[in-house]
């Protein structure tokens, strides 16, 4: 999933714009939730709508939109700054708010009641058949089944860290937990606990730690501001970066390729870097190669092709496919025209997101959503929408 690499607190309607935008900066509140994480309501699942919905997020909503013709088939008003995460099964979304991860039925088109309370809502993943999110404010990581969505909320495990901080956990086929380490003021690694929750490594070699990805073999990739951290076979091994200050915040895996895209940047002091080269980190070997792909992008911009392509989206309107073995763009599909990353992240600027075979990729500027087959590299379909979207995902 793609994140920005700084905090991700959430912001309310009522509050000015300037307000929120700060609001929005700043770290965990450092308290804790001693309360219930998931509020338990009725809400069975509804007659289907669309078969295969793609979600997009709206200033003032969400949209639901069938992924064959690319329409609008519902709006679904939601105050404040919302993002969306695929849930781990084939009929939900998970809708971060201003209050906690809301259930989205994205089939049948509709918000149900349930949700798991978390301030701060941050990181969702999914991985061997359990999903975890990850709730800045409390610091807390809570695992379920989401198979057991649609009736109500499922039974959780709940794991709090030391500190709150704007961090990540992913559950292990095995049962362990890899969660990251961190306060409100730095995040130097990561720990990993057992099926019963006891710390069996730990690695504090991971400056401001941020974002994760799972490759073949379940090796899991974190990323840090000197390299990335690589968890395999039991084993944490330090991926350096070839630069001082080599920051790797959001990746994308694919569970057929040891080889995970990772993004790259190497000015600490800038407002807002826009970075032209991409990371690929073999976890075989936990060897770095980068890529100059003679564009910018932003975290919304990588994916992964069903064969384990590497993809990225460029601000020169192109998606920008990448050999990841030979660590070379064998083809570039251009799409839209250029574009220019906006200085605040909250901001809508072209998404990628990636199901099977299909590329979907946003143009807010012009209120478009592309359909583009990957293998041909011919858009197959596009369609103005009514609203401009910012966040894209599909179940």
């Amino acid at each position: 999933m793609k994140h920005p690499t700084h905090p991700r607190p959430r912001a309310k309607a009522a509050l000015p714009a300037a307000m929120i935008a700060l609001g929005l900066m700043l770290t965990a509140c450092g308290q804790d939730d001693p309360g219930p994480t998931a509020q338990n309501t009725t809400s069975a699942p509804t007659t289907a709508k669309v078969q295969d919905p793609l979600v997009t997020t709206y200033d003032g909503g969400l949209s639901i939109i069938d992924s064959t013709t690319l329409k609008v088939v519902q709006n679904i008003p939601l105050d404040g700054f919302n993002r969306v995460n695929p849930a781990g099964n084939d009929r939900h979304v998970m809708v971060s708010t201003s209050t906690g991860f809301r259930v989205l039925d994205a089939i049948g088109a509709q918000l149900t009641r349930d949700e798991f309370t978390a301030p701060e809502p941050g990181h969702v993943v999914h991985h061997a058949g359990k999903t975890v999110l990850f709730s800045d404010g409390a610091g807390k990581a809570i695992s379920f089944d989401p198979r057991q969505l649609g009736n109500g909320l499922p039974k959780t495990s709940t794991h709090t860290t030391q500190h709150p901080h704007h961090g990540v956990a992913i559950e292990l086929a095995g049962g362990e937990l890899l969660v990251t380490l961190g306060t409100e003021e730095e995040r130097p690694g990561i720990q990993i606990l057992d099926k019963n929750r006891k710390e069996i490594a730990r690695n504090e070699d991971c400056p401001g730690v941020h974002g994760e990805a799972t490759a073949k073999d379940e090796a899991v990739l974190i990323g840090c501001e000197n390299g990335a951290l690589l968890y395999k076979d039991g084993k944490i091994t330090k991926v350096k970066a070839p630069d001082q200050y080599g920051r790797i915040g959001n990746q994308a895996g694919h569970q057929e390729s040891p080889i995970v895209l990772g993004d790259y940047k190497t000015d600490p002091d800038a407002e807002l870097e826009r970075p032209e080269r991409v990371s690929l980190i073999d976890t075989r070997t936990g060897d770095l190669k980068l890529v100059d792909l003679g564009t910018s992008y932003t975290f919304r911009s990588l994916g992964r092709g069903p064969h384990g392509e590497a993809l990225v989206l460029g601000t020169d309107g192109a998606l920008h496919v990448i050999d990841p073995e030979r660590g070379e763009v064998t083809e570039k599909i251009k799409i839209m025209g250029e574009w220019r990353e906006p200085l605040e992240w909250q901001q809508p600027r072209p998404t990628l997101h990636v199901r099977d075979h299909t590329a979907y990729v946003t143009d807010p500027g012009a209120k478009t959503l592309y359909a583009i087959d990957i293998e041909s590299g011919k858009v197959n379909t596009k369609a103005e929408l009514p609203q401009t979207p910012n966040e894209l995902t599909s179940a």
